[in-house]
């Protein structure tokens, strides 16, 4: 029951994070069905006992967490159950099993070593030109009409290897999202133990930052992340899928209709992981900040206790020599070091009276902080052109409205800026409005008027 449930509500769909409260209502129609069909009274807790049972700490079958802005727990599936739900998909009975495809792509594999590894410049070039030969033999073939064409019979064992390999590619995201995910759990329990220097905490946690980065499956998974991310890729992918899958041979197989999306649903797990990474970021950004402000405080502090202490002494100064410093060293001057004479420049003062300002006052507006999120503006430009050739500055505001104000709508104009491909026309004017919060006369709708910033895709 725990296998099958699992696969259908996350494997099947592809759901990486799911609410408590969606997947308790499945879990219950799934019990119900079952008590009703066996008609014997099994499965006796909840549905939310379950759940908190499968995400307890030493089944670990569940990761029960909490989202960013949410107060509502969510559940996604641990590395470790999905190879095992991936395991108990192999041990059922596969009408075909194709073996000619996977010894051709073991033998690509070691001729690829094999290449790469050479050093010699002759043989590479004996490979290249063998290769050219191939080539041309086929170019030769069908302009003479022969085009060699793959059979029935190898076409679905083509597609059953790249089903199967697509479906594993989605299982290693979890994998490097839970390694990255890890780090940050890390990364917490230290910043909040820390009580050293700043810069040793920063350069222990950069390290182990850099060394999973330039690990092997960080080198691999940016390779991986900079191929799919290219536009050119994903429209390539997009139109080499619908051309497969609408063949007789493929079709007769019924595959799964989100093969059609495949790639996009490569894309979506790479941004929980590429999230992951950017939440330990923020962590970071937030600690610096968290540690500026302390230390600006105690600053403030000791200037006020000074300028209090001044004034209490003003009335009555005290008399004498009543602070001193022994000089420790012997005061040597020799004549070659004297400097030669050189007139002094009269600097002129203006003559104003100085009043007397209030030393109480709140400081507050010093260190409040306004900090625009950049890398989720840059992912929703990106979303919104996956979909359209371009996109216009207020038809994305449209459907993601101003939160913080101006200084957001300065963010946008900065990415523009930097964008090789944003047009802006100075001929048109967009009208953008966001909702303000003043303090005396609560929302106030504030509105600007700027030349129309267009986005292009790549």
């Amino acid at each position: 029951m725990i296998g099958s449930f699992l696969h259908r509500a996350f494997i099947v769909p592809n759901v990486r994070v799911m609410a408590q409260s969606d997947l308790a209502e499945a879990l219950e129609d799934t019990l119900f069905g079952l008590r009703q069909r066996l008609g014997v009274p099994m499965f006796p807790k909840s549905a939310q006992e379950y759940l908190n049972d499968w995400a307890a700490n030493e089944k670990g079958w569940l990761r029960k967490f909490y989202p960013a802005g949410s107060d509502e727990p969510h559940f996604d599936l641990t590395p470790a159950t999905e190879r095992a739900l991936a395991w108990l998909v192999s041990l059922t009975e596969r009408a075909f099993v194709g073996t000619e495809s996977r010894l051709l792509t073991l033998f690509d594999l070691l001729k690829q070593m094999s290449e790469g590894s050479d050093t010699n410049p002759e043989t590479r070039l004996q490979e290249l030109y063998k290769k050219r030969d191939e080539i041309d033999l086929e170019i030769a073939l069908v302009h003479s009409g022969e085009m060699p064409l793959l059979d029935d019979t190898a076409l679905k064992e083509r597609f059953q290897q790249f089903t199967g390999l697509a479906r594993e590619l989605l299982t290693d995201f979890r994998e490097v999202e839970h390694n990255f995910r890890g780090l940050d759990r890390k990364v917490r329990e230290r910043i909040a133990l820390w009580d050293g220097a700043k810069g040793a905490l920063l350069e222990e946690i950069m390290g182990e930052r850099d060394a999973i980065a330039d690990s092997d499956q960080g080198k691999s998974f940016r390779a991986f992340w900079d191929f799919l991310m290219s536009q050119s890729r994903q429209e390539e992918l997009t139109q080499l899928l619908e051309r497969v899958l609408q063949l007789p041979p493929v079709a007769a197989l019924s595959p799964d209709l989100r093969l059609k999306r495949v790639h996009y649903d490569w894309l979506e797990a790479g941004e929980h992981a590429q999230a992951t990474v950017a939440q330990l970021s923020q962590q970071l950004r937030r600690f610096l900040d968290d540690q500026a402000w302390l230390e600006n405080r105690r600053i403030m502090d000791i200037l006020r206790g000074i300028e209090a202490r001044a004034l209490a002494l003003r009335g009555t100064p005290p008399t004498g020599n009543f602070m001193g410093m022994d000089d420790l060293t012997a005061s040597l001057e020799l004549p070659m070091e004297r400097p030669l004479f050189s007139p002094t420049i009269k600097t002129v003062i203006t003559n104003v009276a100085l009043e007397a300002g209030e030393a109480d006052m709140d400081a507050a507006a010093l260190f409040s902080q306004v900090r625009v999120d950049k890398v989720a503006l840059s992912s929703h430009i990106r979303q919104s052109l996956q979909t359209r050739a371009q996109i216009s500055l207020g038809e994305l505001l449209q459907a993601r409205p101003l939160e913080q104000g101006l200084g957001e709508l300065v963010a946008y104009l900065q990415l523009a800026s930097e964008a090789p491909n944003s047009v802006v026309d100075e001929a048109t004017l967009e009208s953008v409005e966001w909702l303000a919060h003043d303090d005396a006369s609560g929302p106030v709708t504030r509105r600007a008027q700027l030349p129309r910033v267009i986005f292009v895709r790549n």
